[in-house]
């Protein structure tokens, strides 16, 4: 693990793999860390990429602050991170508030990707009743802490199946529920409240998109999934049968898949071409 004073924080971060491989920028959601992508750091750097896994600003080791911390503040901090490390263009790529964030990315630094993967993510803007629903959440969280809300959301964000037939999984998500700083929770859950739209945003994408969603995801189903799939219509769209709103820890195997053969097909061979 490395870290970086930027914009007013210390971000903490993994960079592994070849210095000369592919970069792939990966963000995690809320409310878990950057080692809720070890499966895909495994494959990737085994596959010669280079992958970069930060904790945002609030999570895992990178401390927390009053708030409210807007996407554009965590896609900010990235472009940051990626200056830092002299990566030019990388793929972004996130799962649900990470998935946002990429998208984000895409809207204010469009000429630092070459590539998104969208995990179980959505585009239009908040609502008034999430809007409102994020905010209690944050008071939730501040007054009573993680663990309670924890336990709540374990059978949503993995699919309810797996919470017993994976356990090992299982524990390890609720392990990075719990441990997160309610304080960087309900910073980023303000933030997100406030969230713009990306649908104009996806339309207007012309570098390659990889769209991936859990087959049994309650939080944002497979119909988010296919209409952002509508508005990029040339993206690649794979739904992992047997996983929730987490499909990069449920179905490794099968995310990895996904992921690794859009790398090999849209990105590298592209960049090939004449």
């Amino acid at each position: 693990m490395a870290s970086i004073d930027l914009r007013g924080t210390t971000l903490h971060y993994d960079d592994t793999g070849s210095p000369d491989g592919l970069p792939v920028l990966l963000v995690h959601g809320h409310p878990f860390n950057r080692t809720l992508w070890a499966p895909q750091t495994e494959a990737l750097v085994a596959a010669g990429h280079r992958v970069i896994t930060p904790d945002l600003r609030g999570y895992g080791d990178s401390p927390a602050e009053a708030g409210p911390v807007y996407l554009s503040d965590f896609a900010d901090d990235l472009v940051a991170l990626l200056d830092h490390l002299d990566i030019d263009r990388a793929v972004v790529g996130g799962v649900s508030m990470g998935g946002q964030i990429a998208m984000e990315v895409q809207r204010s630094h469009a000429h630092r990707v070459r590539a998104l993967v969208l995990s179980d993510t959505s585009a239009p803007a908040e609502t008034d009743e999430g809007r409102a629903f994020r905010n209690r959440l944050a008071d939730r969280l501040l007054a009573e802490g993680m663990n309670g809300y924890a336990d709540e959301v374990i059978g949503k964000m993995l699919a309810g199946y797996n919470v017993t037939a994976l356990p090992d999984v299982a524990r390890n998500v609720m392990g990075m529920m719990r441990a997160t700083d309610p304080r960087g929770a309900a910073a980023a859950l303000r933030g997100r409240a406030e969230r713009p739209d990306y649908r104009d945003t996806l339309a207007a994408v012309r570098s390659p998109v990889l769209i991936v969603v859990g087959a049994d995801d309650v939080y944002t189903p497979v119909a988010d999934a296919e209409a952002i799939r509508e508005l990029v219509p040339h993206a690649v769209l794979t739904v992992v049968e047997g996983a929730g709103h987490l499909p990069g820890a449920e179905r490794p195997e099968l995310f990895n898949a996904a992921l690794l053969d859009f790398l090999s097909a849209h990105v590298t061979a592209t960049e090939r071409r004449p």
